[in-house]
């Protein structure tokens, strides 16, 4: 996949993970796509690392998908239990 498609990819991935896991997060558009290109790559790197299973296919894979998606949870959730309380309400 081209950079273009792992930047679409981690925006669509980290818009997913917000709403999968609502919140009060910092960001917007910029931080969202961040979280989704890291938490794809982290998704990619788990599943190749702990199942035995390397996304490296195309961009329509359902796997490429799940494993971003995941990532992006992973991270979001490892993010607000750093900083999540550093901000005023």
């Amino acid at each position: 996949m081209s950079i273009i498609s792992w930047i679409v990819l981690g925006l669509l991935a980290g818009v997913i993970a917000k709403i999968l896991l609502p919140g009060r997060d910092p960001g917007g558009l910029i931080g969202t796509t961040v979280i989704g290109v890291v938490g794809a790559f982290l998704g990619g790197w788990l599943s190749a690392r702990f199942l035995d299973r390397p996304v490296t296919t195309g961009f329509y894979d359902g796997a490429t998908w799940l494993s971003a998606i995941g990532g992006s949870l992973v991270l979001l959730i490892v993010y607000r239990i750093f900083f999540g309380h550093s901000r005023e309400r």
